[in-house]
């Protein structure tokens, strides 16, 4: 059994009490590898911006979990190193089975997510409380999720969007303990969230509706990458083929940000800003091989991305 603690990590409790009364949000950004660790971890300390570094299940298998534990290690060193200890969760990222989210503990994650959003209401019920009550005698915090979103990412699919019903809320969060909710209000995961023609919005009547519900509790947004159009475009220009990429427009995340939302997970948007200067390099030095030469550019463009999303959108520059 590791303790998160004595990895420098913290749990999301008091961020997140900070971020719900601050008017702001957290910014919940998705590692693979080791470019984008150093690019989420130079962009927070730069901005001074606490930030929940996330792991998929998908990231897990790919990158081996012990590895994983190091590197958020190693992130926490880091950002000492670079002049400003910031505030470091080390989050599952949508957790389908209580003995995931236990292996995940036992490695030294400091917060977790049990989604059984899909499950019929009473079995996730069951199931987040199960995670919940293990987490808490760890001092873990666990993330729920009500409502399905539409899209794909790593090993989430689903075809069909169920928005959050505003009065489940209180039920479920009393009789499970989560610490935090993920709420089904129009995003989406992947790059594809909309259709050509539709209008990108999300549903911040429904969010309102269950703020009146759990005042002051956190709420968390997933799929919430804005699939910046400058980006795609330079992606096609050089030889890429996504066709029809649309996301969450930015100001209507700041809006959301601004209430009781205090944690949004962006995943894609720093996927498309790595390939972008990828692509970019292998078509203007076809020469390159090694591959400093091209991580090394991608690194830049997420980090100057994530940079734009902690100040624009989400607001948690200064917060650390």
């Amino acid at each position: 059994m590791v303790s998160y603690k004595d990895l420098g990590l913290v749990n999301s409790r008091e961020l997140f009490k900070k971020a719900v009364t601050g008017g702001y949000a957290i910014p919940a950004f998705n590692f693979n590898n080791m470019e984008q660790m150093q690019a989420i971890i130079q962009a927070c300390v730069e901005t001074k911006s606490p930030v929940i570094l996330q792991v998929s299940s998908g990231a897990r298998k790919y990158a081996n979990q012990t590895i994983l534990r190091y590197m958020a290690e190693g992130g926490v060193k880091y950002a000492a190193e670079l002049g400003y200890p910031i505030p470091i969760v080390l989050h599952l990222d949508h957790g389908d089975s209580f003995e995931l989210c236990k292996s995940c503990i036992e490695f030294g994650f400091s917060s977790v997510m049990i989604d059984g959003s899909k499950l019929p209401y009473d079995e996730n019920v069951r199931l987040t409380k199960q995670v919940v009550d293990y987490a808490h005698q760890y001092d873990v915090t666990v993330e729920g999720e009500l409502g399905v979103l539409a899209g794909v990412e790593d090993d989430v699919h689903s075809e069909t969007q169920q928005y959050t019903r505003p009065e489940e809320v209180q039920d479920f969060v009393g009789k499970t303990g989560v610490d935090s909710l993920a709420i089904a209000i129009g995003t989406s995961h992947g790059a594809y969230k909309f259709k050509p023609g539709q209008k990108p919005e999300i549903r911040l009547d429904i969010l309102h509706e269950i703020e009146k519900k759990l005042p002051g509790f956190p709420i968390v947004l997933h799929g919430s990458s804005s699939v910046p159009q400058d980006i795609v475009a330079e992606i096609n220009q050089y030889g890429g083929k996504l066709k029809a990429a649309i996301g969450i427009p930015e100001d209507q995340l700041r809006e959301a940000a601004k209430s009781a939302v205090c944690k949004i997970n962006i995943d894609s948007d720093s996927r498309l800003a790595m390939t972008a200067a990828i692509r970019k390099v292998f078509v203007e030095h076809p020469e390159e091989f090694d591959p400093r030469k091209y991580l090394g550019p991608a690194r830049d463009k997420m980090k100057e991305l994530y940079i734009h999303k902690v100040v624009n959108v989400l607001g948690s520059n200064d917060k650390a």
